[in-house]
């Protein structure tokens, strides 16, 4: 706890005790070796799997509608990780995309949060045609929703093993067999919903994947949002409603 508390204060750019940042604004999702507040996003870094358990940001209308920033693929190491991030000889040859987390797309309102998210270590690796295919059109719903609801938190991640299985590089990063995507719709009525997604390729529809916020919470061991009030959150997290969604298919 001591370690969690020390890396989450060292990571919070703090003034006046309050973070400059609105990621981290409806709590942290979960323990971590490192955490990282940025204009962008937030995420939390798993060393013993070299990528985060969680990354999680707000996005808004105006930020899906707004295209300042081109993709510029400068991926890099990432120099706040204090034991040493992957790196692009990990992925080198591996088989495996280098699957952002933190999306590019979702960045395109700022430069610096564009390259931001280029670090390796807002990167996990994907199966080609999962990370182009049905992950992709899971990313490009996600904008769909922060468009229609006009403010959405979004949270990512792998679904983590105790202990590494398959890996690459020198480095070891974990290759996951899973991934979710949590999706908090701000504007009243409020609601929930989330995504586990096997690391392939499918012809799937999206909403076949859907799931509850609490069903991603007893995969993972992470509670997100818990600075939200208990009974608001235990009923948020607990049911969906598909239709309630806008969906782009």
């Amino acid at each position: 706890m001591k370690k969690f508390l020390l890396s989450l204060f060292a990571a919070l750019s703090v003034f006046g005790g309050e973070a400059v940042y609105d990621n981290l604004a409806l709590g942290v999702p979960g323990k971590a070796d490192t955490i990282i507040d940025r204009e962008g996003y937030a995420l939390g870094y798993i060393e013993l799997h070299e990528q985060p358990a969680w990354v999680i940001y707000k996005l808004t209308a105006a930020e899906v509608r707004t295209k300042i920033a081109k993709r510029a693929d400068n991926f890099k190491p990432d120099p706040e990780i204090p034991t040493g991030s992957a790196t692009l000889a990990d992925y080198r040859k591996s088989g495996y995309d280098r699957g952002h987390l933190a999306l590019a797309a979702d960045m395109a309102w700022s430069a610096k949060a564009m390259s931001d998210s280029f670090y390796l270590s807002n990167m996990s690796p994907q199966v080609p045609a999962f990370n182009r295919g049905i992950w992709a059109k899971l990313e490009a719903q996600v904008r769909v929703f922060a468009v229609a609801e006009k403010e959405i938190y979004v949270v990512t991640g792998a679904i983590l093993p105790k202990e590494p299985t398959i890996t690459i590089g020198a480095n070891r990063v974990t290759v996951p067999t899973h991934y979710y995507k949590v999706i908090y719709d701000l504007t009243p009525p409020q609601k929930m919903i989330a995504f586990i997604l096997p690391n392939a390729g499918s012809n799937q529809p999206l909403q076949s994947f859907a799931v509850t916020v609490d069903a991603v919470e007893k995969a993972t061991g992470l509670d997100f949002f818990s600075l939200v009030p208990k009974e608001k959150q235990e009923k948020l997290e607990s049911t969906i409603t598909i239709d309630a969604w806008k969906w782009s298919d």
